[in-house]
């Protein structure tokens, strides 16, 4: 029996970088089992996000699970990709493809819904043993963000991510208050230097404020030790740059070791942020990415954060296309948001500050 996937929707480049984490909670980061050595992956769908899978699969895995081929519809049109294997077969063929290539995990990736799925041959694969995903799932789980040009809504909507339970969210409240207290006492001294240091290099204040977008969208202003020189922006807000001519002598060290985010200790006390969350955008930004970005407003759902999954993961954003790809680690964050993801993207921040990495 033939059916069409959106009649079963419930029945569910930066991605070099090493995902292999600290598991302080089950479930919370990429499932790599689902992808030993022993996998050999077949996909059905030849569309753009089978070919972007497939990428993802073949960098994290460095060759060590084997898509065997891809099945497409009839007429189907597919994606040319360097990473996207050869064309084996129709959907209606799943059940003998998967016995001739040895088949373990069989992952489903249309876009279009108005092609049909073997579904009766899938149950019967799935009764056999053969593991059968959803691509976006897999996809999630190997590359630790969502791919979000090809999501459909119903995606979201029926997952079981996006659940902010009350006993996670009071106790990451009371560790933000404690770390924020404990930090603003501890870092004291380090403060008074700080603010020799930018009163010696450069005029201007100390601390610079800027009004970002929070939680719920409102808009509140964020605590920074000022790192570039004076009216830096008189000609209107600007996408901050890796080698910013902007920048000043201390304010170069500053970033380098991120100790310029300090004083968002202080937005923290005031239940403004969190230690750990997606980054707060301005609000002309905001205006222009919501526009050309979709689910953006997802990511204020939490408290941003001094750092976050999408700056431990990723490069330096500094552009809409960089702010693209970075919301992508933001919803994967949102959506499995525990104290062990928090945990460890703040043990990853400890790192990227001591070794002067170019993330965050």
């Amino acid at each position: 029996m033939l059916v069409r996937p959106d009649e079963v929707a419930n029945k569910e480049t930066a991605v070099e970088q090493d995902l292999q984490l600290c598991r302080f909670t089950e479930g919370m980061y990429p499932t790599w089992d689902a992808l030993s050595p022993r996998r050999r992956i077949l996909i059905l769908g030849g569309g753009k996000f089978a070919g972007e899978l497939c990428r993802v699969v073949r960098l994290q895995r460095l060759g060590l699970a084997e898509i065997v081929g891809v099945l497409v519809g009839r007429n189907e049109r597919v994606e040319r990709s360097p990473d996207m294997p050869g064309v084996i077969g129709t959907y209606e063929q799943v059940a003998r493809v998967v016995e001739e290539q040895r088949v373990t995990t069989v992952v489903v990736c249309l876009e279009d819904r108005r092609s049909v799925l073997p579904v009766e041959q899938l149950l019967d694969l799935k009764a056999m043993g053969i593991d059968v995903r959803d691509g976006h799932q897999l996809f999630e789980e190997v590359s630790g963000r969502l791919s979000i040009d090809s999501l459909r809504p119903s995606v979201l909507v029926f997952s079981n991510g996006f659940k902010q339970r009350m006993v996670t969210r009071i106790m990451k409240r009371f560790g933000d208050m404690m770390v924020a207290i404990g930090g603003l006492l501890v870092l004291i001294p380090l403060f008074l230097l700080v603010a020799f240091l930018i009163k010696v290099d450069s005029s201007g204040p100390v601390f610079y404020r800027q009004v970002r977008v929070g939680l719920r969208g409102r808009p509140f202003s964020i605590w920074k030790f000022r790192s570039m020189v004076q009216d830096a922006e008189n000609a209107g807000a600007q996408w901050a740059q890796a080698d910013d001519p902007r920048i000043s002598r201390v304010g170069w060290w500053l970033r380098k070791t991120r100790v310029d985010e300090f004083p968002q200790l202080i937005n923290v006390l005031r239940g403004e942020m969190s230690l750990v969350g997606p980054r707060p955008e301005r609000p002309v930004f905001v205006q222009d990415l919501r526009k050309t970005i979709p689910y953006y407003d997802l990511r204020h759902t939490v408290r941003p954060g001094i750092t976050g999954w999408a700056q431990v993961k990723f490069r330096y954003g500094a552009s809409a296309e960089d702010a693209h790809m970075k919301l992508q680690y933001d919803l994967y964050y949102v959506k499995r948001l525990s104290f062990g993801i928090d945990m460890s993207v703040l043990v990853q921040t400890v790192r990227v500050m001591l070794l002067g990495e170019g993330a965050l």
